[in-house]
């Protein structure tokens, strides 16, 4: 079982990434106090330093080796048992779900 959920984009079904609102590309915002703590933390994905578009992931459980590696912007607040769930769905050789996984809602909290 991996530690985080990735491949979700924003702005391609597919969920293999495309632009995000600031262009094909954009810097990281790293926080030196936002860390991988747990499970529930939404963060960039990217290819390196500066890389991030439009996909993301969610951690499954402490993930210290990204931290300073990937913009933090986020935590499940409510629902972490589906995100649970949704780590444990069945993939193919390519570690792709068998079956597509989408998030149909999110709601801001507070």
């Amino acid at each position: 079982m991996w530690n985080w959920l990735t491949g979700f984009s924003s702005s391609n079904v597919a969920g293999r990434g495309g632009a995000s609102i600031y262009g094909k590309q954009f810097e990281d915002e790293l926080h030196p106090d936002l860390k991988f703590t747990g499970a529930g933390i939404l963060a960039m994905a990217n290819a390196g330093p500066d890389t991030n578009g439009s996909q993301f992931f969610v951690t499954l459980a402490p993930t210290q080796w990204l931290d300073g590696k990937h913009t933090i912007f986020g935590r499940v607040c409510q629902g972490i048992g589906m995100v649970n769930r949704v780590g444990m769905v069945e993939t193919n050789s390519q570690d792709r779900p068998v079956d597509d996984v989408k998030i149909i809602k999110a709601y801001p909290s507070g």
